[in-house]
């Protein structure tokens, strides 16, 4: 049911109706519970399904915010974050085309549909940061979702007494929701692309990896994030930290009793020293037996999920974000930089690659550059080489994102592609980091390769194959490369990039 009303465009789904807003043939509905509020009894447990309400509920304004902390300076004023108060954090928002309106569209088969998942390294980041505005996909024709999910201790903490992958079970739960609900804002269930950036990436691989998530989409892109999880053990150091620092025991039980802004400031003091690179307590996915049943980079090997497209990529300078603003670029020396080197156990021969071609760079630049490929570039081109041995029918596309920032000296650094995917260059908040004068070119090209592979399957480029080829937006116009920097990547062949070391990496 649709219907367009003076006071907004209406739908009726299984727990209700529900009034949007229009504004030039885009219809918003936002802040849609997809399951409880996790208080009181639910706190710390699996995500349950929403009560019907009676009449009309209204849209039109973002809902909670999960708990968390903003980001802390320099990051704060490059990655607007939103908090908004309130216990019915999870909720999602749905962008949907409207001009000749949903029910013909679902006559016809339906519109593709694309669900993003946040990044923030899992305690931080919502679906109301602005630069996230599903406006430019419904316009082009797609039906965008955004969803919160649960952060930090209560998303990601591990307990004895509670199920573990909260905010991975939250985002199954509203991918669900997608399933069950969409055709009444004209999406096509069947397909269906979940997408993200960061933690979000890693949560997709996770998801791609999970025997729950199996049949709730179809195609997925995973933006600067790999295939990474830690045995329940080793997830479980972290909350055992915050629950040393709150004296209290590492049970969901006690947690559930502890004032939740007490909580978030253990959390925050608990987490705030590491690094993507030297590691630290962070929140991670957990190999639980259930969600995540194995490893999901050894997965997705195997050939979990061979039968779904995949679109991956990075920035060219994704450690730029984390040693740039803060001055670690220009700190790292020589002899710090083989220190971190040895510590993170790069092996001395990759080391001498890198330094080779990177003359003109100063150590932390090369460091930075080692530890970008380690962490990201590596994995997913294993990935795609893996998936090509397995077969399977659907396709694996590679991009890289290489136009550089002038803000701060930040470079083609991690999280810059965003604004290009949305499109919404124009928006303050994309201009913190990309600046006044981004290429708007270069983000309509992007931005339509996405749109495509979620219509399609098909970016607009070659699929994975021997020769390597990877679709580089800037600098400059968007052009296929063949095995970019392949010295450098092969320079870790034969071991000594360790999933250990990769596990670090969740913005």
């Amino acid at each position: 049911m649709a219907t367009m009303a003076e006071r907004g465009p209406e739908v009726l789904i299984g727990c209700g109706a529900l009034r949007g807003s229009s504004r030039d043939g885009v219809a918003a509905f936002l802040g849609v519970p997809y399951a409880r509020p996790p208080v009181g009894a639910l706190r710390f447990r699996a995500p349950e399904a929403v009560e019907p309400w009676d009449g009309v509920r209204e849209a039109t304004a973002f809902g909670p915010t999960a708990p968390k902390r903003p980001y802390a300076p320099p990051l704060d004023a490059l990655l607007p974050d939103p908090e908004i108060p309130g216990d019915d954090c999870l909720n999602l928002n749905v962008w949907a085309p409207w001009g000749a309106g949903p029910r013909s569209a679902t006559e016809r088969g339906g519109r593709p549909v694309m669900v993003w998942i946040h990044g923030g390294s899992l305690i931080r980041g919502s679906s109301a940061v602005p630069v996230y505005d599903g406006t430019a996909f419904a316009r082009d024709g797609v039906v965008l979702v955004s969803v919160n999910y649960r952060l930090g201790i209560e998303g990601f903490g591990v307990f004895p007494d509670a199920p573990a992958n909260l905010g991975l079970r939250d985002q199954i739960a509203a991918l669900t929701w997608v399933r069950d609900n969409i055709a009444a804002f004209g999406g096509d269930p069947e397909r269906v692309t979940v997408f993200g950036e960061s933690a979000g990436a890693i949560s997709i691989a996770a998801l791609l990896a999970s025997p729950l998530a199996k049949g709730l989409f179809r195609r997925a892109v995973v933006q600067s994030g790999a295939p990474l999880a830690q045995p329940p053990a080793t997830a479980r150091r972290t909350t055992q930290a915050v629950a040393a620092r709150l004296k209290v025991p590492a049970t969901a039980e006690a947690f559930a009793r502890v004032d939740r802004e007490e909580l978030l400031a253990a959390q925050t003091a608990v987490t705030g020293k590491g690094s993507p690179l030297t590691g630290g307590h962070s929140f991670q996915i957990a190999v639980d037996g259930e969600v995540v049943p194995r490893d999901p980079a050894e997965a997705l090997a195997d050939g979990a999920s061979a039968e779904v497209d995949l679109l991956m990529g990075t920035t060219t300078e994704e450690y730029r974000l984390w040693f740039v603003p803060g001055g670690t670029a220009d700190r790292v020396g020589p002899v710090l930089q083989r220190l971190l080197l040895w510590k993170t156990k790069v092996p001395s021969r990759t080391a001498r690659v890198y330094r080779a071609g990177r003359r003109r760079e100063k150590p932390g630049e090369v460091l930075g550059a080692l530890a970008t490929d380690k962490l990201l570039r590596v994995p997913l081109n294993d990935l795609a080489d893996a998936r090509l041995r397995a077969g399977g029918g659907a396709g694996t596309y590679l991009y890289e994102f290489g136009w550089r920032s002038p803000v701060l000296g930040l470079g083609a650094c991690h999280a810059l592609e965003l604004g290009f995917v949305f499109d919404t260059l124009d928006l303050p908040e994309s201009r913190a980091l990309t600046g006044p004068d981004a290429p708007r070119e270069l983000a309509a090209a992007m931005h339509a390769a996405w749109v495509s592979f979620a219509g399609t399957g098909d970016p607009g480029w070659r699929s994975w194959d021997p020769a390597r080829p990877v679709m580089t937006f800037g600098p400059g116009l968007p052009s296929l490369v063949e095995a970019p920097r392949e010295a450098e990547r092969r320079a870790w062949e034969g071991g000594g990039r360790g999933r250990e070391s990769r596990r670090r990496a969740a913005r």
